[in-house]
Order: C-alpha cells, then structure tokens, then sequence
C-alpha cells in the first residue's frame, strides 16, 4: 500500500524492517551520508518529511550552538531503511546515529551487530534509567543490553462515538463482548459498528489485528519460541475479527485511509487507528478534515464526542495497548562515539521538548522528567500544539483524563515477540505479512477462523526457518 497522508506513515513502522540479513543491498546512502570524516556526526531520522528534517535539523543546530560539534540530519524513507542500513554497513559508512527507529528495525540491526550498545546504556544511565518508562525499557532490550535510547511512542487505539453509546446505552468498548455488542447494536443501514483493516499487503491490517490478539492472550511465538498462532487464544482473536468485518463491517477492501474517512464521515460507530487521529479529528489538519453532518457546524464535533479505548482486553486474557516505540540507535562505527553519545543525550534532555513537539499526537514521552522534576516532559507535553494548518494543544481539545491516559499508555505497551527475544522474527512477519493475508481471506469468506489461524500459523513458522 502506498500511504497517501503522511500522518499515516507509522503504520508501516516496522513493516519495513523486514530482515536485514534477507533482502539485498540495494544502491542508498553514499560515502558522503555516512560517518563524516570531518567531524560532522551524521544522523539519519526516519521522520523523513521535509518539514519534520528541518525542525529535527533546528533541534541539532542549537546542540551545534552549545557543543561545536556539527550535526547532519539525513532523511531516510522507512521503505527503503533496511536496505540502505545494508548497503552502508557493508560499505562502512553506517550513520553515527539513527532517530526514529521503530522496534523492529532496532531488532535487526542488533540481530547484525550494529549497535553500540555500552553507549546506549551510557546514555540511559547517565540521564537516570528511573526516569524513562520501564516497559520502553524493557521493549528496548534484550538480555541484559540496552539496545537503544527509547524516545517516544505512539499508540494504537479503539476510537468510538461516545454520543452514540450512550444513546444507545452501551458501555465502553473496552472488551471483546462489549465491542460486538455494540458493532452489532450500532450497525445499521447508514451506520456500520465499526470500520477495519482488511488489506492483505498492509502492517495497518496486521497492527490492528495485533491490538485485539494481545489483550485475548494471544501471541505470535512462547517462549520456547515455537508459533502460536493456531492456539485458541489466537482462533477466538480471528473468529471476532472475522464476526466484525463481515457482520458490522464496511464492504470492500479497507486499509488506513478508507477507515478513517469511513469514521470522519460519520458512518461508523468505532475505528481503530493510531494516535495520529488525534489531531486530524480535531480539525487541524485541512487535508484530513471531518465530514460528518454535524461537522459542518462544528468542525471539532467528532473530537468532542469520541471515546478512546487504549487496551481492549478478550476473554483469554488480560487488557493490553498496542503500541510502537521508536529510539535513538547508536551505531557501532566506532569513529566518534563519544559525540553521538553527547548528541543522543542531548535529544533526549534539552532538545526532548521540542523533538515531541514535532508531532505531540504521535509522540507520547518515554522519558516523564528529569531528576529534579519527574513529569518534567510530560508537562511540556501536554501544553504543546498539535496540528499541520491549525495549531492547537491537545489539551484544549481532549478531556484532562484523555491525555493522562494517552501520556502513560507506552507504561502498558506490548508487542508481539519481544517478550520472547523474538524481534527479529516479527520485522520478517511484517515483511511477507502473513496475518493480513488471512485475515483477508476470513474477511472475504474463503476460510472460518480456525483455517486463518492455521494459515498464518504454518507461514509464520517457514517464515521463522528462513530468518533461523
């Protein structure tokens, strides 16, 4: 799927990252977008759009102002990330440090020994490991090495028409049963109960998927990392997937944008989709604006009357969020890590406002404060505006109890595989996408829920052969 609206781009985080080892080195960063070999750190940042490069740019040029030391931010596509870190590893012209780097990515790049990770944990433990959040903590390590500096987060979340629930008496959608209820009860001629992916060659369909699977105790590996994916736990998760986008569903193929639109125009009851909604539902952003009835008169209408579920929990499990933590990797080149570890902590101290500031919708703290302030961050974070066409903190927006929820739900993040040391195999899941494709195929009535589980299930595990 090519992604039309780059607030959508986090959907393909870690989709991309889909084996290092796997993929060919294809022609990427030149000599002169590796390690400068005047001094120059140079700096790759998956926050690639050319308005986030120049704010990230500003952010490293005040370092610059402090320190001497000169910074060169370097846009690099998630697309083309896992070749490009091949192609420069091989040449020796690995970037000293890399931003945004989502989990899977920081997987396979310590699965290819390319992290310095006695830099990062330097660096943690310099700025107090106390004042991170422990599970992007944990998220970011494994056996006993600190892998990368988690920096922000966003989250994946149940959007839903508080109006209409509670006209209709209905609780939050918060459950497995509580959400078919309420698809059910909400679905009629002009209303669909609830709007989700389906698209087979899309991350999106698979996040979506992942949200519901963690809270019904289903996973993709255990711990005697054997696949998992035809347990029970995993047949009910698709058996309500399955109930939900052919009973109270949108016909046809659907993937991030139809979804959101199908919500913005007032024809679904719930949606499920990142945080990056946030802003877009409030009406600051002109090129994904609501279109609901009431939205004419009231352009933040949708804002107003939306209910957020950030764990939704099944009847096998326990609630769990859904959610991607990027980071600050430092690579292993060894040519000026004393720098790149000034400038990560840099990034992650005085520059750390201003970096959340660049999309506060998608960038949740995972640092909360400093030593002498503890909520530090999460103070600024949640006066900073949001926005692309109108700015505006989220705060003026959302209840005080939302943006509570939403600045400590990276504390509950989980992840498929990384419990388990397994990583690295979902970055290769993600890249031939086998949960889409069954979903897919449950959705369009080609198999039951037992025969999509087992699906995914065996091409998981041919998957996992391949990646060893």
């Amino acid at each position: 799927m090519k992604i039309k609206n780059a607030r959508s781009r986090r959907w393909l985080a870690g989709g991309v990252a889909a084996g290092l080892l796997a993929m060919p080195a294809l022609a990427g960063c030149g000599d002169d977008e590796g390690s400068g070999g005047d001094g120059t750190l140079t700096v790759w940042s998956l926050e690639n759009q050319t308005d986030r490069v120049q704010a990230t740019q500003a952010i490293a040029d005040k370092f610059t102002q402090q320190t001497g030391i000169k910074v060169k931010i370097v846009a690099t596509d998630e697309n083309q990330f896992t070749s490009l870190v091949t192609s420069a590893a091989a040449a020796g012209t690995l970037p000293d440090v890399v931003g945004a780097l989502p989990l899977a990515s920081v997987a396979q790049m310590a699965s290819n020994d390319l992290l310095d990770t006695t830099a990062t944990k330097s660096v943690v433990d310099e700025l107090g490991r106390d004042t991170f959040s422990a599970r992007a903590l944990e998220l970011t390590s494994q056996d006993g090495k600190q892998l990368a500096v988690p920096s922000d987060g966003w989250a994946q979340l149940l959007f839903y028409r508080k109006d209409l629930f509670d006209k209709a008496g209905l609780q939050a959608p918060d459950t497995f049963d509580k959400i078919r209820q309420a698809a059910q009860k909400l679905n009629t001629g002009a209303m669909a109960g609830i709007a989700l992916a389906t698209v087979p060659n899309d991350a999106f369909t698979a996040q979506t998927f992942e949200n519901f699977a963690l809270g019904n105790g289903c996973q993709l590996v255990d711990d005697a990392k054997s696949v998992t994916l035809d347990s029970p736990q995993c047949v009910e998760t698709f058996q309500l997937y399955g109930d939900l986008v052919r009973k109270w569903s949108v016909p046809g193929a659907q993937d991030v944008d139809t979804t959101r639109a199908t919500y913005f125009s007032g024809k679904s009851a719930m949606v499920v989709w990142s945080s990056f909604l946030l802003d877009e539902m409030a009406a600051l952003r002109n090129d994904a604006l609501p279109t609901c009835p009431e939205c004419k008169q009231d352009p933040a209408f949708l804002a107003k009357n939306t209910g957020i579920v950030t764990a939704v929990g099944g009847p096998s499990g326990q609630p769990q969020g859904f959610g991607e933590i990027t980071s600050w990797a430092i690579s292993n080149t060894g040519k000026d890590t004393a720098n790149a570890r000034r400038f990560t902590q840099f990034m992650m101290n005085e520059g750390y406002p201003q970096w959340l500031g660049i999309a506060p919708e998608g960038k949740f703290p995972v640092r909360k404060g400093d030593k002498s302030d503890p909520a530090k961050f999460t103070t600024a974070w949640n006066g900073l505006p949001a926005g692309v066409d109108t700015k505006k903190p989220l705060g003026d927006v959302y209840p005080a109890d939302v943006l509570a929820a939403l600045s400590t739900s990276p504390d509950t993040f989980q992840r498929w595989g990384f419990p388990q040391k397994q990583g690295a195999l979902l970055g290769a899941t993600l890249g031939e996408l086998p949960v889409p494709k069954a979903v897919n195929a449950l959705a369009n009535g080609e198999s039951d829920a037992a025969a999509a589980a087992k699906r995914a299930a065996e091409d998981v595990r041919t998957i996992q052969k391949s990646v060893g």
